[in-house]
């Protein structure tokens, strides 16, 4: 498993870091270390031909995959599909879930974990153009 890195933080903003994603290995949570406050997220990592050890189901958030690297196979329910680099997954609430990989090297992905339904605003309806002095 890698070790999670805060890097800087304040009380408006965390970076944090897992490291390497080519060496990165295991499961880690982020939330704790980021403080965040809307959403859990996680980075996984599947050696060849396993699986998650157990299917799981959440009763209030809906968690969305991002395949990073490899391939493999998910299913939700009894529903079976392939899944590959690029693959991006939502599951809802209650439903059974789970994801293997199949290709010879780890399938990495991306777990973020949020409130289903709970999304009232995002890009421009949600953001503002605003006037600060870019310091980069």
């Amino acid at each position: 498993m890698s070790d999670l890195k805060t890097i800087n933080s304040c009380d408006k903003f965390a970076h944090v870091s897992i490291g390497n994603i080519e060496e990165f290995e295991g499961k880690q949570f982020i939330k704790d270390a980021s403080g965040a406050t809307s959403c859990e997220i996680s980075f996984g990592t599947l050696p060849t031909g396993t699986s998650i050890p157990f299917f799981h189901s959440h009763k209030g958030n809906e968690e969305n995959y991002i395949i990073i690297k490899g391939k493999g196979t998910f299913q939700v329910n009894d529903s079976v599909f392939d899944i590959a680099e690029g693959s991006v997954i939502r599951v809802a609430t209650n439903c059974d879930r789970n994801l293997k990989c199949t290709s010879k090297e780890p399938l990495t992905y991306i777990c973020i974990q949020a409130k289903e339904g709970s999304l009232d605003g995002y890009t421009m309806t949600d953001a503002e153009i605003t006037d600060r002095e870019n310091l980069m």
